[in-house]
């Protein structure tokens, strides 16, 4: 099986399969996110794990398919892309967190997946790699901006120039991965966020995450403008009330 949807309840965990290919990008693991990102609108659903089921994160592209592409006009190459693209766009819109829970490594698109999740688990030892130019190609998947907001130029440069891997331990110095695992341990982690955000505010969550990415592309004016708009309607929001009321009180918040 190429991936599979699992529905735990206040979660969903996509699990990538392909493991003969470590993990390469298939039309299930497509279909899969997609679907994960339209149940999200369901209120039980408080988070979405993203995680492979062999050791190896994701490969990316399967070259053999990108083959068959070099025979095909132009706009059904780029087509092929904008399905790629129309994933990632539904992920950085879905209104829960995405956790990626990265074993082994994450490689071309697979970096791109892990990057535009908003929690990053890495097992010890992982590899994050620009691969595209080994093969004459250039990232897609939205990886050059992705790295652009998250790292120094100049490694930036390195890594999609000359497909350098970077270790798990390097990207978490510079706090790409939040929080660095023993190898097999990323799930148990990623499963602890997931818990942490089923006990949040839904909503309130939902709207930092738009704030968040609105930030990099706004300016600091018009982002005061969203702040404002924000904080004005989450403070006559009914997780506010309760928010405040638990503080004050002295016990932990009941959002369900």
């Amino acid at each position: 099986m190429s991936a599979r949807l699992e529905d735990a309840g206040d979660r969903l965990i996509i699990w990538n399969g392909n493991t003969e290919k470590r993990g390469a990008l298939s039309p299930e693991l497509y279909a899969c996110i997609m679907q994960a990102c339209e149940m999200a609108s369901e209120r039980r659903i408080r988070s979405i794990i993203l995680t492979a089921e062999g050791p190896f994160f994701c490969a990316g592209g399967d070259l053999n398919q990108l083959i068959k592409s070099q025979g095909m006009p132009a706009e059904q190459r780029t087509a092929r892309i904008d399905g790629l693209h129309d994933v990632i766009r539904a992920m950085r819109a879905c209104p829960v967190p995405f956790i990626a829970a990265v074993e082994g490594g994450a490689a071309g698109a697979g970096l791109s997946f892990a990057l535009a999740c908003d929690i990053i688990v890495a097992a010890k030892g992982a590899k994050f790699v620009a691969a595209y130019v080994k093969a004459g190609l250039v990232p897609d998947g939205g990886l050059t901006a992705h790295l652009a907001r998250a790292l120094p130029r100049q490694l930036s440069m390195e890594m999609c120039l000359l497909a350098q891997p970077v270790l798990a331990e390097r990207m978490h110095d510079l706090a790409v991965v939040n929080i660095l695992t023993e190898v097999g341990g990323t799930m148990e982690v990623a499963r602890d966020y997931a818990d942490r955000f089923a006990a949040g505010p839904r909503d309130a969550q939902a709207a930092i995450r738009k704030m968040v990415a609105a930030a990099y592309d706004t300016s600091e004016a018009a982002q005061l403008d969203h702040e404002r708009d924000a904080m004005g309607h989450a403070t006559g929001a009914p997780e506010a009330a309760e928010g405040i009321a638990a503080f004050l009180e002295k016990r932990k918040p009941n959002y369900s």
